[in-house]
């Protein structure tokens, strides 16, 4: 089912406007910064309907006890003492209990970058100065952290909550803010999970196989390489249903592996690696005479990550590339 109809408000071109305005203080150093957000979220947004309907579901906010709607300035915080008790507090309540605290990130310590467990990082953000005047002292801190590779470590408070983070320099001169979780956000897993997995110890040559096949798989990291094939896959259903083609449905995930066949499967897996390597040579042809479409086989055999997005001659590429022997193997 197809349903149209006008939208229900206006969608203004992509500015890069700063989320949230301070200083970054580190010693006796402050300087000013805006932020910026450099991630986004492309998944794709359904609205809701009624089944069998072309009604939209919507939500408003509304007094529980009127049911008349409320404005959101007229929306305050309250939290609850116990009984059904409230206390409300108001929005500059909670900026008067630290003042300043919501306009500077002040960092406390540094450290190397690879002593924090990935586990707590949440979101990433850019820095930049909030004017020209203070490009000399914002380069100063850039550099001084590039060089010594490690992160400031932070705190700072927006939009009513306070925030640990780490402050590093990044790859395009500019410094990179990510908020992370404080350690009490973290749960235990002994208390979460119902029993912690029982490691039974590898055989020799179990192991042997697992690190070989590790070894065989091994990249250079490339972010590019991989992109959100899931979405993709939605968007060509919405387009299938739209023009009225037939749903084609995805494979089946594969099924455990029985522990009788787990050195089996390992020693196949690997043994595909190694093809996939030694007939390399075959597979340097001329690939300038192939088409788009048999360079994309080619790529998919080869696993070539990213292919969906590749034009023509990056798949030639890519797939010259790919042939090739690892200097590894």
């Amino acid at each position: 089912m197809v349903h149209t109809g006008a939208d229900d408000g206006t969608r203004e071109d992509d500015v890069a406007r700063p989320i949230w305005h301070g200083a970054i203080n580190f010693g006796l150093v402050t300087v000013p910064v805006d932020m910026f957000g450099a991630t986004e979220d492309h998944t794709i947004s359904f609205r809701q309907f009624e089944r069998g309907t072309s009604d939209r579901i919507r939500y408003k906010r509304v007094n529980e006890r009127t049911g008349e709607e409320v404005a959101y300035s007229d929306i305050v915080k309250g939290a609850e003492i116990g009984g059904g008790e409230y206390v409300i507090i108001e929005p500059e309540e909670l900026d008067e209990i630290a003042p300043g605290r919501s306009r500077t990130i002040d960092i406390s310590s540094f450290v190397g970058l690879d002593e924090i467990d990935p586990i707590h990082f949440q979101k990433t953000y850019w820095l930049a100065p909030s004017k020209e005047e203070y490009g000399k002292a914002y380069g100063l801190l850039l550099q001084a952290m590039r060089k010594t590779n490690r992160a400031g470590i932070a705190t700072f408070v927006m939009r009513g909550k306070e925030y640990l983070t780490a402050v590093r320099a990044g790859d395009d001169d500019l410094l990179i803010l990510t908020t992370m979780l404080f350690a009490e956000d973290i749960r235990d897993p002994a208390k979460e999970l119902k029993s912690l997995p029982e490691i039974t110890p590898a055989r020799g040559k179990e192991l042997d196989m697992a690190v070989s096949l590790i070894d065989s798989m091994v990249e250079d990291w490339n972010p590019s390489d991989y992109h959100d094939t899931y979405t993709q896959r939605v968007e060509q259903l919405i387009e299938d249903k739209k023009e009225g083609r037939e749903v084609v449905a995805g494979e089946e995930p594969s099924t455990p592996t029985k522990v009788v066949d787990l050195f089996d499967a390992l020693s196949k897996s690997v043994e595909s690696r190694k093809k996939r390597r030694s007939s390399a040579p075959e597979q340097e042809q001329d690939l300038s005479s192939l088409s788009k479409a048999d360079l994309d086989k080619m790529a998919r055999e080869l696993d070539v990550k990213g292919r969906s997005k590749m034009t023509r001659d990056e798949l030639e590429k890519a797939v010259s590339a790919a042939a090739r022997p690892s200097k590894a193997s």
